[in-house]
This record gives structure tokens, sequence and C-alpha cells, in this order.
């Protein structure tokens, strides 16, 4: 695995969308501003700043979760916290392959 992935909390290459189409949650972690200008179908909006709050209700979810933002970033953030957390997650990386 790359550096840059690592960094990211990219993992090593997945394939997001067969993870949705498997079940898959996807959250968006932009913020509701940036959201209601675009976004993912089927998609949860959590800004970045709220996710730590809602831990606990996304681990009920007992489903894997894909993150995605406007460039990666924020979702390698919200991916490594909810990794860390025990949360099979992903970063899915720009919300707009997912549209």
């Amino acid at each position: 695995m790359s550096l840059i992935r690592k960094i990211f909390g990219l993992g090593p290459k997945v394939n997001h969308h067969e993870l949705i189409a498997n079940g898959a949650i996807l959250i968006d972690v932009r913020t509701p501003r940036e959201y209601s200008n675009g976004k993912p179908t089927n998609s949860k909006n959590i800004p970045l700043d709220k996710i730590g709050g809602k831990i606990d209700k996304i681990k009920k979810l007992n489903k894997p979760i894909v993150l995605c933002c406007a460039s990666g970033m924020r979702s390698g953030r919200a991916t490594s916290m909810l990794k860390s957390n025990g949360i099979d997650a992903y970063n899915g990386g720009g919300w707009n392959k997912f549209a």
C-alpha cells in the first residue's frame, strides 16, 4: 500500500460501488450547505464535525460504511475515526463519483 493511500485512510483499493450495492451505507461528511448543492444518490449527510457524536448510532447500523466528501481529505479523517471505534469503514474519496 502506498504511503499516500495510508496517510489519507484509503487502505488497499476497494470497489466502493460494490460495497454499497451489497448493503454498505454511504455517508457524506461535507457541510449541509455543500451537501445541498449536490449529493450522492442514497447518501446520508453527517458533517465531519458531528460524526464523533454519532459513533454509537453508526455502530448500530451494523453495516460497512463508505465515507465521501469533496476531495477525500475529510472522509479520510472520518474513516480513521470510525475504524478506531471498531466500525468497518472505507474512504470513498470525492462525492461526485457516487452521484
